[in-house]
């Protein structure tokens, strides 16, 4: 027991999102998938080619055999088969599938993962391991909720991670702005990069307790509706070809035929990042992934935006085509 000294951090909120006996907190949504891997007790998963290399790279490094496929241009996966012995991994693309359509996809197969990293809200499916990465939506250096039957098994071999030494990037960003704390944010990145499968930090846990998750919501919510009424006529596929109330987006998933807006955008402060180029040079040129790493301009809806922000971009974006 530590008394008196200098008052740290006033966060005494109880409001997390996520609680309960089939809930089990740990560091990261890559570490999420390998432990419910484990719990399935599969050493071989179907992964779509179309997620992010991180994943990959942490379960080929815990021996996991990875067997690849494709999606359609709805979302579904272009599967119809896995061994016995094997889990397939389905993703809630950018929080735009809603979830009778998720119920639908992922009634062909048994023991599978969702990963929920771009869908914060989407709420698990009883029949599957539901994987959560809650700093893609909230100001957390790390984390990841997993949820389902049996996700307490292994927790005691996992230790507690710490997360204060590079979490400084979240108080920086308020004082500087993004330029100038975002090397300090790839600090964060490279200890999440170098960190094995751990508990989730008591800093993140605190955090999260103390989020406006409601307000959050309905925030999401209206942006995307509202990004997609600027955008729905330039956008080359379909955003809301599975949506429905139940989702909250990540991002506006918006799609031009131009591979230099990105960059663009970018010289006018405007940061979008481009998603996963790495799959460039390992899929098919006309492939529907393909397509998504080569043109994807991810639009922001978050919580910090509305609809003078959202104008701002979308002018932006004409001004560059033109």
């Amino acid at each position: 027991m530590e008394i008196g000294s200098y008052i740290e951090l006033d966060l005494r909120s109880d409001k997390e999102y996520y609680v309960g006996d089939n809930v089990v907190r740990l560091n990261s949504a890559r570490c999420g998938i390998y432990h419910c891997l484990r719990i399935l007790n599969c050493d071989t998963v179907y992964l779509p080619y179309y997620e992010c290399f991180t994943v990959r790279d942490f379960l080929l490094s815990k021996d996991i055999k990875i067997s690849y496929y494709k999606i359609s241009e709805s979302f579904e996966p272009q599967i119809n088969h896995i061994e016995n012995n094997a889990a397939i991994l389905i993703v809630n693309y950018f929080g735009v599938m809603g979830r009778e359509r998720m119920k639908y996809l992922v009634s062909a197969y048994e023991n599978v993962i969702i990963d929920n990293a771009q869908a914060f809200y989407s709420s698990p499916i009883n029949e599957c391991l539901n994987v959560y990465s809650p700093r893609k939506f909230f100001g957390v250096p790390d984390g990841c909720y997993v949820i389902g039957e049996g996700v307490s098994n292994y927790l005691e071999e996992y230790s507690l991670d710490y997360s204060s030494s590079t979490a400084g990037f979240l108080f920086e960003r308020i004082e500087v702005g993004c330029n100038k704390a975002y090397s300090s944010r790839m600090k964060n990145e490279e200890r999440i990069d170098r960190s094995n499968i751990m508990q989730m930090s008591k800093l993140t846990h605190a955090l999260l307790k103390n989020e406006p998750y409601n307000e959050i919501k309905s925030k999401r919510i209206n942006n995307f509706k509202y990004a997609h009424s600027l955008y729905k006529e330039l956008n080359m596929i379909d955003p809301i070809v599975c949506y429905d109330d139940s989702c909250v987006p990540l991002i506006y998933p918006l799609v031009i035929y131009d591979d230099e807006i990105v960059e663009k955008l970018n010289q006018n402060q405007i940061y979008t990042g481009r998603w996963w180029n790495y799959l460039l040079n390992e899929t098919e040129k006309k492939s529907f992934e393909n397509k998504l790493s080569s043109y994807l301009i991810p639009i922001p809806i978050d919580q910090r935006y509305g609809c003078t922000e959202l104008d701002y971009v979308y002018s932006t974006i004409k001004k560059i085509m033109k």
